[in-house]
C-alpha cells in the first residue's frame, strides 16, 4: 500500500518522503517532479504559460500515473487537496499523510530555501507569510479531511519525522 505525503510548501514531503522510502524499502514518487518531467520545464514556467488551472490538471495526470497499486512513498503538490478526484485517487491505493506545521514554521523554511522561492510562483498577490496564512485558511480543512494520519512536523527533522512515520505505518 502507498503511503502519501500532503501538506503545505516547507512542511517536509520530499525531504521526509526520501528518507522514509529508503527507511521501509519502498519507492519514492513525487508529483511534482513528475509534472516537471512531463512538461520540460519548471513549476513556475508552467503556471506563467498556462497558469493555476493548466499545473492543476498536470498534477492531476501525475496523481493518476503514480497513485497505482504498489509499494510508494508519494510526494504530493501542496494544492493536491483543491481538487476531491485527487483524493479519491490518493486514497483508493493509500495512506494519506498530512504533515502540518504552523504557517510562520512554513514561512521559515520556505525564505530558507531559495530554491523553493524561484521555483515556486507565488499563489496570491501578497506572497510570504500573508500568503501561507491565506491559503492554510483554505487548505487545512482539505488536508484534515483526506488525512489518516497527522503528523505535526513544526519541531521535527526530516529524518525524526520519517523514523515516526515508519513506526506509525
Amino acid at each position: 500500500m502507498n503511503i502519501v505525503l500532503i501538506g503545505y510548501r516547507g512542511s517536509g514531503k520530499s525531504a521526509i518522503g526520501k528518507l522514509l522510502a529508503a527507511r521501509l524499502g519502498m519507492t519514492f514518487a513525487d508529483t511534482d517532479e513528475w509534472v516537471v518531467r512531463q512538461a520540460g520545464k519548471s513549476i513556475q514556467a508552467i503556471f506563467a504559460d498556462v497558469g493555476e488551472a493548466g499545473f492543476r490538471d498536470l498534477e492531476s495526470a501525475a496523481v493518476q500515473a503514480l497513485a497505482t497499486p504498489g509499494d510508494n512513498v508519494i510526494a504530493t503538490g501542496g494544492g493536491v487537496v483543491l481538487r476531491p478526484d485527487n483524493v479519491s485517487r490518493l486514497k483508493e491505493n493509500g495512506r494519506v499523510v498530512w504533515l502540518n506545521a504552523p504557517a510562520e514554521v512554513l514561512w521559515q523554511r520556505i525564505a530558507a530555501d531559495p530554491g523553493s522561492t524561484h521555483a515556486r510562483p507565488n499563489l496570491t498577490a501578497s506572497g510570504g507569510l500573508e500568503e501561507i496564512r491565506r491559503l492554510l485558511e483554505v487548505r487545512n480543512p482539505l488536508y484534515a479531511a483526506a488525512a489518516d494520519i497527522t503528523l505535526d512536523v513544526s519541531v521535527l527533522s526530516a529524518s525524526q519525522a520519517a523514523y515516526y512515520l515508519s513506526e506509525m505505518v
